[in-house]
């Protein structure tokens, strides 16, 4: 069902063409468009079938081919998901939605490609597997192909259509459901390889990059048998398969797949795709729900576990995190007092070890305390995890953290986001890494951008390409030791620094009560 068909957003990624770019590929021939500069973009490319009706929670579907020439100048909608208000930190515009969602976005470098073709950065966007857009304008990869990459955005079905295990669908499945939005983005991969080519770029490198719940995806994909040989390296912005909570047993998926069905009212999964997509998502929001399931298919086991078997892709890995972002929680913390007895609850024999690393010196610094440790006790244990499981099995690793706190315009408001005291938050990095500072500023001025904040965008993009080159991401970038862990300090003035509390870090991993207790806290973007 489409929701709305304001597509302003075309409008950007698709500004000042002046030649029409056609290829051939699964289904037919396209035709996209020359941005300025030269750089092709198609948009709007099918890479499987619409998984609407009988199709609704089927893995993904070969493209039905089509006659004459495909127009690719125009996003697809985005995946049927809640909308975004526009008072919203990440706002970029009323996206249509549908069910008929699985589509990519593509920029190709201008001019002839070089021998082997160029590099692939496949781009899977966050959202906590329940919103997210290929064609969001941060994410536009216009930039990256000015520098010599093929950026490719793959589109997956997010909330309760992406992510729902059944007893029903289990059956029909061979004894396994759930994961189809993973399985879309390996169907994503697996177009890149068959077509990519046709548009000049090399299908044996190719890097998966992704942020937050992308970040998650990419780290799972390196966990899935059915992705192996389909990517080279992976970069993750802010999420990690070492989470304490990660892809959970079958059953357990299934029985809140009946739960859901309950409080739809429907008394069998075929009544389930007769309902319309709008009404299942309703009907899903008070649905306790896990996206990623050990189904025995896509996924065998945790990552741990993958890891130790030595059953993991083996590559390279550019991960991070950035300084202000936290999804763990001490509890309601006001003063130090509050914080000193938080810890000693939460850490027990630990506590002294904890509190002489990361108490407060004054009420002043309590905030800044307490960010660091929610955010080591989270995202930064989860990345050091996967960092360490990566050096240990022989493979590398470079991690950053991202410290940059945006310039905003002043008097600023968001509905979900303090400019005051956002710091380097969540998603904060990403338009950096891909140079789309100007995205923020899209519909109304938010950033007041400096020169310093573009040379920053400049040399993160470079360090993007280097990687996807097979280089390391910069010259003085070191490679993750766990005997002396050490990571890249990204602000104005960058540069290699030993990982803050490293000896800690490990340790701050939540019981099993505290992650019951932050489940509420998972990263929306």
């Amino acid at each position: 069902m489409i929701r709305s068909a304001a597509l302003a957003i075309a409008l950007l990624l698709t500004a000042a063409p002046v030649a029409a770019q056609q290829a051939t590929v699964d289904g037919g021939m396209i035709a996209g468009a020359t941005l300025d500069g030269g750089v092709r973009a198609f948009l709007g490319v099918p890479f499987a079938a619409p998984p609407v009706r009988e199709l609704r929670w089927k893995p993904p579907q070969p493209v039905t081919g089509w006659a004459g020439v495909r127009d690719a100048t125009r996003p697809a909608p985005m995946c049927l998901q809640p909308g975004r208000g526009r008072t919203m930190n990440h706002y970029f515009g009323n996206e249509a939605v549908s069910e008929d969602c699985l589509y990519l976005n593509i920029w190709a470098p201008p001019g002839a490609p070089p021998p082997g073709g160029w590099p692939v950065v496949v781009w899977i966007y966050g959202g906590a597997f329940n919103v997210g857009s290929t064609s969001m304008a941060n994410y536009s990869g216009a930039q990256l192909a000015r520098k010599g990459v093929i950026q490719v955005n793959i589109a997956y079905r997010v909330g309760p259509l992406g992510f729902l295990a059944h007893p029903e669908l289990s059956r029909e499945g061979g004894g396994h459901s759930g994961n189809y939005g993973l399985m879309d983005q390996i169907a994503g991969l697996q177009w890149v390889q068959r077509n990519i080519r046709a548009l000049g770029g090399n299908p044996g490198n190719v890097t998966i990059t992704g942020q937050s719940a992308g970040s998650m995806s990419v780290g799972t994909l390196q966990m899935s048998p059915l992705a192996k040989g389909l990517f080279h390296r992976v970069v993750g912005m802010s999420g990690s398969p070492m989470r304490p909570r990660g892809a959970v047993p079958l059953a357990e998926a299934e029985a809140q797949g009946l739960a859901l069905q309950k409080a739809l009212g429907a008394d069998s999964i075929e009544a389930l795709r007769d309902l319309p997509g709008d009404r299942v998502l309703a009907g899903a929001a008070g649905v306790p729900r896990d996206p990623i399931v050990a189904d025995g298919h896509v996924l065998t086991g945790d990552a741990a576990a993958t890891y130790a078997a030595g059953a993991q892709s083996k590559v390279p890995v550019l991960i991070g995190f950035t300084r202000d972002e936290a999804f763990a929680s001490l509890g309601p913390v006001r003063t130090t007092a509050d914080f000193t007895a938080a810890v000693r609850a939460r850490f027990g024999a630990q506590a002294d070890a904890v509190l002489a690393s990361y108490a407060p010196a004054s009420e002043a610094d309590l905030p800044r305390a307490l960010n660091d440790l929610q955010r080591d006790m989270s995202i930064g244990q989860q990345v050091m995890g996967w960092a360490d499981a990566q050096a240990r099995a022989g493979s590398p690793a470079y991690v950053w953290l991202f410290a940059r706190r945006q310039p905003y315009a002043p008097g600023i408001t968001f509905s979900d986001h303090d400019a005051a005291t956002a710091g380097a938050y969540h998603t904060g990095d990403v338009p950096y890494w891909f140079q789309t500072l100007d995205s923020l500023n899209l519909f109304r001025t938010t950033r007041i951008w400096t020169p310093e904040d573009r040379a920053l965008a400049e040399r993160m993009s470079d360090m993007l390409v280097r990687f996807a080159r097979g280089e390391a991401p910069a010259a003085d970038w070191p490679r993750f030791d766990p005997a002396k862990p050490r990571l890249m300090w990204l602000d104005l003035e960058s540069r290699p620094i030993d990982w803050p509390r490293a000896s800690l870090v490990k340790a701050l991993a939540p019981t099993p009560e505290a992650r019951r207790a932050n489940a509420a806290n998972r990263p929306r973007d």
